[in-house]
């Protein structure tokens, strides 16, 4: 039985083709910079919004149309999920595929037993893993859906939701690792405080520090091989989490000695409520390098909370994927679209729509990105801008020989700075829109 009975494969068809169930720009097989765009990109489908969305926002419950839900959590329930799952993966063309715990099995009356319904899905997705050669980009635990964290997980006043989340993170990292993930990701989802008049913020961000050192050794300790992901975002649903964004992050991993155990999975709709740019967190974690995967999704500007959002701004995708080239792709890492359709799109095909949409997205911002990378237009701009320190003083100061009393001295020789050259910022929004044609 087919849970998308009117869509076969999706396939490349050109940038001329008007079929909306086709790719446009996406060729998994084309070569972009001497690797194809399927090795570039490498493309995840989410399995919360996907399959487990319902179309709820804060103002009403669900409306989406999915027919093979028969309206229960159960076990029976997620094991049919798989085959949905994997039918639109297998007919969207995506090579991975990301998920919570939660997402994929029930919790049941006490840990042993919400154990025991993981190992059984995680069997049926091990399976399906092997029959259509999807693979998991990476699982996590969620620490943030059940009432016992209220408080948060490992930052909770109550030392037993530490200890319980201990023992759901431990399971979660042990399943990822049999089902061959190539990353595990930790969101804080209520890591953080609604009110500082009743918080500790010392003993909680002790406390988070603490668990990660334990996830580490425990990471250590079975072999698993895979990446250690952090996921930035400043707040919501607390007022304030603690991993607020890329810098805030890293201050956190470099103080507690983390740093090097850990890389960022960098979201859009994050980095804007933070009231940065994607382009700035971007950056900023590939400059440190820090920039391990990426979840693809944009924000509403009009609306200001995570709307999660699919990724269509040719803007957003080139200056993303210029940023991996950059860096050198994205290693272990890849592109996850945890992203959702609008409420008003409650149909089955819209997933597909929405999922085509943004690989299209993606694949054209890719082949931009490579051509401003071979042109050399942008580059040449920030290169002359900042000539000064590529000679005479500036080079002196980058290497280290200069000083407060040897910059005076040079300055009352010379008498003032010389003239400012231009930002050429119109010149630069200029080139860009060459490329989007």
């Amino acid at each position: 039985m087919t849970a998308f009975p009117d869509v076969a494969k999706i396939k490349y068809e050109g940038p001329d083709s008007k079929n909306p169930l086709a790719f446009r720009h996406y060729n998994p097989d084309e070569m972009v910079e001497g690797k194809s765009m399927r090795d570039h990109l490498r493309f995840a489908v989410c399995y919360w919004h996907t399959f487990r969305g319902t179309g709820s926002d804060p103002f009403g419950p669900g409306c989406a149309v999915r027919p093979w839900e028969d309206g229960t959590d159960s076990l029976d329930m997620a094991l049919k999920r798989v085959d949905v799952a994997f039918e639109f993966m297998e007919k969207l063309g995506v090579p991975y595929y990301c998920f919570h715990d939660r997402d994929v099995s029930p919790e049941g009356a006490n840990l042993a037993e919400t154990n025991k319904n993981l190992d059984a899905v995680v069997k049926k997705l091990a399976e399906s893993q092997q029959r259509t050669g999807i693979k998991l980009l990476w699982g996590t635990a969620n620490l943030f859906s059940n009432k016992r964290f209220v408080h948060g997980a490992s930052t909770s006043c109550n030392a037993d939701v530490f200890a319980y989340s201990a023992a759901q993170v431990k399971k979660a990292l042990e399943v990822t690792k049999e089902l061959g993930g190539e990353n595990y990701v930790f969101w804080g989802g209520r890591e953080g405080y609604m009110t500082i008049w009743n918080t500790d913020m010392k003993r909680e961000l002790d406390h988070l520090a603490r668990f990660f050192h334990m996830a580490v050794d425990y990471k250590k300790k079975i072999g698993f091989a895979g990446t250690f992901l952090i996921e930035p975002k400043p707040h919501e649903p607390t007022s304030h989490q603690y991993d607020f964004d890329c810098a805030n992050s890293l201050a956190f991993l470099r103080g507690y000695g983390l740093d090097k155990e850990f890389k960022f999975n960098v979201e859009t709709n994050h980095a804007t409520l933070a009231k940065h740019t994607m382009g700035h967190e971007l950056v900023y974690a590939s400059a440190n390098g820090m920039l391990g995967s990426i979840d693809a999704n944009r924000g509403d500007p009009l609306l200001g909370w995570d709307t999660d959002q699919f990724p269509t701004d040719l803007y957003l995708t080139a200056h993303t994927m210029l940023v991996v080239l950059g860096q050198k792709g994205l290693g272990s890492g890849g592109l996850n679209f945890d992203a959702k359709v609008r409420r008003e799109s409650f149909e089955p095909i819209d997933l597909f729509h929405a999922h085509v949409g943004s690989m299209d997205a993606f694949a054209q911002g890719l082949k931009i990105a490579a051509a401003i990378r071979k042109d050399g237009l942008i580059s040449d701009v920030v290169k002359q801008r900042y000539s000064s320190w590529d000679s005479g003083v500036g080079a002196s100061i980058e290497a280290g020989k200069e000083s407060f009393e040897s910059l005076e001295a040079y300055m009352l020789k010379k008498g003032d700075a010389d003239k400012n050259v231009s930002g050429r910022q119109e010149l630069i929004e200029n080139v860009l829109n060459r490329y989007l044609r």
